[in-house]
């Protein structure tokens, strides 16, 4: 595989993952995907995105409808073929759309279907960490054009905010990495 492909997947699969949820699935934008009838007939295809971004949006529709999503090993082979996708302008375009489903999903995930301890990790760690970095940085700034250093109560004052937040953030993350869906649809009634 080429080194700017590799780099690519990297990329476009953290994309992924952070915005479906799947954190389990390594290559999740391969080009190959096999579907149940019944996670299939839960998906809106009629929502799905069109085009290159297609396989990304329609793995965030599985994780909205909690479809289990597995890796199926297989090789990758790249011939001789050139790709169709114009780097320049999906790059953007996934960026956005990416955003945008990563903020879907969270704030439904943990905000209209549930909310526990990871939606309070999250506010709070948001909060925290913004404070730290405002407050930080307008002391920072003060000091700065009156040449007085701040004190040592002051720089506490905005590193612990940082720090503590920073580690909600992460304790997010490692919950939202364990909210991976494990019980296959097929096994629930329809609906």
């Amino acid at each position: 595989m080429p080194g700017t492909r590799i780099v690519g997947n990297f990329a476009l699969s953290f994309l992924s993952k952070l915005s479906s949820g799947y954190w389990n699935v390594f290559d999740p934008t391969n080009g190959f995907t096999a579907i149940h009838r019944r996670a299939a007939s839960d998906l809106p295809f009629d929502m799905l995105s069109k085009g290159f971004f297609f396989e990304s949006d329609m793995l965030f529709q599985l994780g909205l409808i909690r479809a289990v999503v597995e890796d199926v090993p297989m090789a990758a082979r790249y011939g001789l073929e050139t790709s169709g996708i114009n780097i320049p302008k999906v790059v953007p375009e996934f960026l956005f759309k990416h955003a945008l489903n990563t903020s879907k999903r969270i704030v439904f995930n943990y905000f209209v279907r549930d909310a526990g301890i990871a939606t309070v990790q999250l506010v709070l760690g948001k909060i925290l960490l913004l404070f730290g970095v405002v407050f930080g940085a307008v002391k920072w700034y003060g000091s700065l054009q009156s040449g007085i250093p701040a004190t040592a109560g002051t720089v506490v004052l905005a590193a612990l905010p940082i720090i503590v937040g920073s580690q909600l953030l992460i304790a997010f993350l490692g919950n939202d990495v364990r909210n991976v869906p494990t019980k296959p649809l097929q096994n629930h009634p329809p609906g």
